[in-house]
């Protein structure tokens, strides 16, 4: 299906006092850029503890457990979160340069996002994680094996991204397609279907050879960005893996403590045995 000169839109990389979800909040810088958030008191938003960048004393920090911790443990996910509380403002940034933009999120809506692309959400925002299917996708697709999804639970939410380089949004009609480089696409909504797509080449001396893209398929929104995180906030994505490596050494040595226990209980005497 033909894009009908709908080309993916740039979103803005500037945001001054706006206003969504009953929350304000400014985005502001060009290379690396920063999201400042006006907390009233009672409000709250949640986010990886290694971004914070500064805020008013009068903001309270909390940490609150995730849900499905085994799973999250056993994958090498992080299992807690923080949590920020006002009144107050309080400032976020990744260790990148990018684009930090808001995605708002009517009651009951949810949205699929690469991970590690997460910045911070509201407190009417479920955070949960789904593994990508298919092992074309985990070897090929350059996507993980894990997609975020954020689900406004009760009321309308807000949930801050950050994307390397800059940021496109493409609304795909019913059967429409486009296909991207597996580093490029950074959020969809849930009735985007993604598949892998390897695509052959047919003449000089790549003959032989495929390229891999992944394929989306309407209706809905699909983000692009312009640079691949793969190159770009390698800082970041570091500290969000070490923090996921933390917690599977934590379950890796709590099984490995109940290995030990078993061996101990039911192979201790085969030399008696003997």
């Amino acid at each position: 299906m033909a894009f009908l000169n709908r080309r993916p839109t740039p979103l803005p990389t500037q945001l001054e006092d706006a206003n969504a979800a009953g929350y304000t909040f400014h985005l502001s810088g060009e290379l690396v850029p920063v999201l400042t958030v006006e907390l009233q008191p009672g409000q709250t938003i949640f986010f990886e503890h290694h971004i914070l960048l500064w805020k008013e004393p009068s903001v309270q920090i909390s940490v609150r457990p995730l849900a499905g911790m085994l799973k999250r443990m056993i994958a090498g996910m992080q299992i807690l979160i923080t949590e920020a509380r006002g009144p107050g403002q309080i400032a976020v940034s990744r260790d990148g340069v990018g684009q930090i933009f808001p995605v708002v999120l009517a009651p009951g809506q949810e949205l699929h996002v690469r991970e590690h692309q997460f910045l911070a959400g509201t407190d009417t925002i479920d955070y949960t994680w789904e593994r990508v299917a298919g092992i074309a996708n985990m070897l090929f697709g350059g996507t993980g094996f894990f997609i975020d999804r954020f689900h406004a639970n009760g009321g309308e939410g807000i949930v801050w991204l950050h994307g390397h380089g800059n940021v496109f949004e493409k609304t795909l009609a019913p059967g429409e397609q486009i296909d991207v480089e597996p580093g490029g696409w950074l959020y969809k909504d849930p009735s985007v279907q993604l598949e892998t797509n390897l695509t052959g080449l047919s003449t000089g001396f790549l003959a032989g050879s495929s390229i891999t893209l992944n394929r989306f398929t309407g209706p809905g929104r699909l983000g692009l960005q312009s640079a691949s995180p793969l190159l770009m906030s390698a800082g970041a994505d570091n500290r969000d893996r070490s923090d996921g490596n933390a917690a599977a050494n934590v379950a890796s040595a709590a099984f490995g403590v109940l290995g030990g226990l078993a061996a101990g209980l039911f192979g201790g005497n085969r030399d008696e045995d003997r």
